[in-house]
């Protein structure tokens, strides 16, 4: 399951600082002045899951496999890309195509590291990006506006309907609200799928700050500060931090972590997070050769998870034997499990849950 998470900030945010981190690689180039990003970087990612671990001791399998999401790190937009300014409509077509946006927001002063707009003003970076993904939206929906007008005139209700619809997506565009805030109708969100909408996705903002920032950080403060609603989420990460545990093997890492009171990397956080912004959950297959985590969306039926395994396995299922995560450790494995009688069979209409370790049968 390919589900893609785009970066997206001004520049010298530390975009692409966080993504070389998240990838644990240094493709993507990271400089002190605009647009050192053109062509977006794509890495994968593996999601952060300590249930692997554990299954992993009880199984003592030939390898452990993670579930994986993919970041694309999109260069720095500027004050009027909607109009093309810094290459801003490439920009824009490469924020189309993902599925949600991780908007990086600079909270730290650096003398060394120059501001496009020469301070440090969160709020304003936010919606400066904002402003310039909406009058995008803006130039779409009043397209579609047009043509609404015109087919309304037959006067089915269907098409007077869509223009109620699309004239008011306009009206809260014009007034500076992206367009997942518009409606929760699950009608009208299929209505609007078609105009494949910049700000129609979910948004992660992502607070950059220095390493001596982060003890004090209040992220309620923030998210109150950065006007955020109610479909948006919040994490604080540094990148600071992450440039340099990259330089650094497993055990100075964990020492580092240590004395700067962190249990793990900041980017776990946001990992995670943009795991369960796309809606995804996760389920276990745990044999002698694998264990492994697979990544389903949540409300998945028994066949559609077996299916990302192989296809073959979702047209040919039959059962499945399930066991939720916390009792297949508690019994300490299959055998465990099926002599305390917490197996369950499960069919075709069984709604997956997150954490289920699942064993299925299938027809070739």
């Amino acid at each position: 399951m390919s589900l893609q998470i785009g970066i997206v900030g001004l520049p010298n945010v530390g975009k692409s600082t966080l993504f070389n981190a998240l990838t644990k690689s240094h493709s993507a180039e990271s400089a002190n002045y605009p647009f050192c990003t053109i062509d977006p970087n794509v890495g994968i990612v593996e999601v952060p899951d300590p249930r692997l671990d554990a299954l992993a001791k009880i199984v003592s399998p030939e390898k452990v496999l993670p579930a994986a999401i993919e970041f694309v790190d999109i260069a720095g937009l500027v004050k009027g890309a909607s109009q093309g300014e810094g290459l801003g409509n490439q920009f824009l077509s490469h924020i189309r195509q993902v599925d949600a946006i991780a908007h990086v927001i600079r909270i730290f002063e650096d003398e060394d590291i120059h501001h496009v707009h020469g301070k440090i003003d969160p709020l304003s970076d936010k919606e400066v990006i904002e402003t310039e993904l909406i009058i995008a939206d803006l130039q779409t929906v009043q397209k579609r506006l047009s043509k609404a007008q015109a087919e309304a005139k037959s006067g089915k209700p269907d098409k007077k309907k869509y223009l109620e619809l699309i004239t008011g997506l306009n009206q809260h565009l014009e007034n500076g609200q992206k367009a997942i805030d518009f409606t929760d109708n699950a009608e009208s969100l299929e209505l609007l799928k078609d105009l494949h909408l910049l700000t129609n996705k979910p948004f992660i903002y992502v607070v950059n700050a220095k390493e001596d920032q982060l003890s004090s950080l209040d992220l309620a403060q923030y998210k109150q500060e950065l006007k955020l609603t109610e479909h948006d989420f919040i994490v604080a990460v540094s990148a600071q931090i992450e440039a340099e545990l990259m330089a650094l093997d497993e055990e100075e890492a964990n020492m580092f972590l240590d004395e700067m009171g962190l249990k793990e990397p900041t980017l776990n956080s946001l990992i995670r997070t943009a795991y369960s912004v796309l809606g995804l959950q996760t389920y276990f297959t745990a044999g002698e050769k694998e264990v492994r985590a697979w990544t389903i969306k949540k409300g998945s039926l028994a066949p559609q998870a077996a299916g990302v395994i192989h296809t073959d396995f979702e047209k040919g299922f039959i059962k499945a034997d399930v066991v939720s995560f916390n009792e297949f450790v508690e019994f300490n494995g299959w055998s465990g499990v099926k002599d305390a009688g917490k197996l369950r069979l499960e069919g075709k209409d069984y709604v997956v849950s997150d954490g289920d370790v699942m064993l299925f049968k299938f027809n070739n």
